[in-house]
């Protein structure tokens, strides 16, 4: 597998969250939605519908609880008997940005499979991420990934976050407002970003580390 130099922009490039929407939509003008689609759903409105109905708005409800983004776009190449088979990777972050994020990467035909590949597979690769009250992070972590290493520290409030790139990304989904970060090796967007990602999993409460080594909260602060 080989990635040529291509790159897209993500300017161009429409937002994660809308692209389900308009492909489900595309879908169903191809299969042929016409009038007679709109008497069976007045039937199925007739027959009790309702609870479907409910069903599909808390659907909707748990999905606007979650932001993506999408952090690079690009067009990479693979080698085949016959020549090369073209296609898109999407790196993209998935976040609630009230203690969970992922990093999900998805590969397809054209950039809508892509980005969608890429948030389902960053809702199967969620990290839980410890919060203080601050919005910080509760102690000094480092994670590494491939030839990227990634520190990260807790800030006092009015900080902001302090980071670039996917790491960036990563940290604001997380609901992380006061933070520092520092990349040290490899700028690869997607190395930088499972690295930040390894770095917020090791972190612990001190409520979780004083349980782990069987002292006193209060011996953990002396």
């Amino acid at each position: 597998m080989t990635e040529t130099n291509d790159q897209i922009q993500t300017g161009a490039v429409p937002a994660a969250s809308d692209v389900p929407a308009a492909a489900e939509g595309q879908q169903e003008q191809r299969r042929g939605g016409g009038g007679g689609g709109g008497r069976g759903d007045a039937k199925g409105d007739r027959r009790g519908g309702g609870g479907r109905g409910r069903d599909n708005r808390r659907g909707q409800e748990r999905d606007s609880e979650w932001q993506e983004r999408v952090v690079q776009i690009r067009r990479v190449s693979k080698t085949v008997k016959g020549g090369k088979k073209m296609s898109f990777r999407a790196i993209v972050v998935v976040g609630n940005e009230r203690g969970q994020v992922g990093v999900g990467v998805g590969k397809a035909g054209d950039v809508i499979g892509a980005v969608r590949k890429g948030v389902a597979d960053g809702k199967k690769h969620l990290v839980k991420v410890p919060l203080t009250r601050t919005s910080s992070i509760p102690t000094l972590s480092n994670g590494r990934d491939g030839a990227a290493s990634v520190l990260i520290r807790p800030a006092a409030p009015g900080t902001g976050v302090i980071a670039g790139g996917s790491i960036r990304t990563v940290l604001e989904l997380a609901g992380i407002k006061n933070v520092l970060a520092k990349r040290l090796g490899s700028k690869t967007p997607l190395n930088n970003a499972r690295a930040a990602m390894q770095a917020l999993e090791g972190l612990r409460t001190h409520k979780e580390t004083a349980k782990e080594r069987g002292i006193s909260l209060e011996q953990i602060y002396s």
